[in-house]
C-alpha cells in the first residue's frame, strides 16, 4: 500500500511542572496534522475527522500491535475466534471503569492487569466476559452496534481491551475519538460493517473477520456480512500505533 503523504508534527513534551520519563527529543506526547480533510479521509476510513488534530494522546500508553495470522512475512488482516456481543452506546466507563484508569499500560504487570478489568462496567445481562481470576478474556473478537465507545476519551478503552486479548471489534458505527484511539494506539482493529449484525450473532459464535475480503463469517449460522474498508489505518494499527508508524515510514527518526 503507497505510505500517506500526511505530515507528521511533534509539538512538544509535557508541561514542565512535570518529570520528563523519556530522553530529550523522544517523548510520545504528539498529535498528527494533516495538510487536508481529504487526506484526513485517506488515512482514517469514512470517519469525518477535521483535519488539524487527528490524534492526541498521554505518554503513559505504550502502543503493542494486534497478534494476527501471518502468511510469510506479509500480515494477513484474517482473524477468527469466538465473539462477544454487545449493544448500543457502550461506553468507554462500561469497556474500562475510571477506577482502574491509574495503572499505566507501558508497566507490563498492569498492562496485563488492565486487560483483566476490560469490560468490567458492563451490565450483567450481556454475560461474562472475563472469567474470574483471569487477565485474558476467551474472545477475541466484538461485535457491537451503534456509537461503540462513546463518553470520555480515556486512551485506556482500546488499551485495555487489546490487553484482554481482543483483536478486533466490529461495530454498526464507533464514537470519533475511540476510533481515533484505536488506530493511535495500535491495540485493535475498529471495523465497521454495514449491517446490524449485533442482533444476529450471539456470544461463543465462531466468527471469521476477514479485513482483506472486507467481510465477517458466522460459522455458526454461516452467514457472511459485507465490511466496510479500513484504508490506510490498517497499516498504522499493524505498525504498532501512530509513533511506530511514522518510524516505519521515515516521518520520525527511529528509536536509538
Amino acid at each position: 500500500m503507497a505510505t500517506s503523504s500526511a505530515r507528521l508534527i511533534v509539538h512538544g513534551a509535557a508541561a514542565a511542572s512535570k518529570p520528563a520519563p523519556y530522553p530529550p527529543g523522544s517523548h510520545p506526547r504528539a498529535s498528527i496534522s494533516l495538510p487536508s480533510a481529504a487526506n484526513a479521509s485517506s488515512i482514517w476510513g469514512s470517519k469525518s475527522i477535521k483535519p488539524q488534530r487527528i490524534a492526541t494522546f498521554s505518554p503513559a500508553i505504550k502502543p503493542a500491535a494486534p497478534v494476527i495470522a501471518m502468511a510469510g512475512d506479509t500480515p494477513s488482516r484474517q482473524i477468527s475466534g469466538k465473539c462477544f456481543v454487545v449493544r448500543d452506546n457502550i461506553d468507554t466507563d462500561q469497556i474500562i471503569p475510571a477506577e482502574y484508569l491509574t495503572l499505566v499500560p507501558s508497566k507490563p504487570d498492569e498492562y496485563e492487569k488492565l486487560g483483566s478489568y476490560a469490560m468490567a462496567g458492563l451490565p450483567p445481562h450481556y454475560g461474562q466476559f472475563m472469567e474470574p481470576g483471569k487477565s485474558k478474556t476467551k474472545y477475541s473478537i466484538i461485535i457491537a452496534g451503534s456509537n461503540f465507545g462513546c463518553g470520555s476519551s480515556r486512551e485506556h478503552a482500546p488499551v485495555a481491551l487489546g490487553a484482554s486479548g481482543i483483536q478486533v471489534v466490529v461495530a454498526e458505527s464507533y464514537a470519533r475519538i475511540f476510533f481515533r484511539n484505536s488506530v493511535a494506539t495500535g491495540e485493535m482493529y475498529p471495523v465497521e460493517c454495514e449491517a446490524r449484525i449485533c442482533d444476529e450473532f450471539h456470544n461463543g459464535d465462531d466468527v471469521t473477520v476477514d479485513m482483506e475480503r472486507d467481510v465477517v463469517v458466522n460459522h455458526s449460522t454461516g452467514k457472511e456480512y459485507a465490511l466496510k474498508p479500513l484504508g490506510d489505518a490498517a497499516p498504522v494499527i499493524e505498525a504498532g500505533g501512530i509513533f511506530a508508524y511514522a518510524r516505519q515510514t521515515g516521518m520520525i527518526p527511529s528509536a536509538a
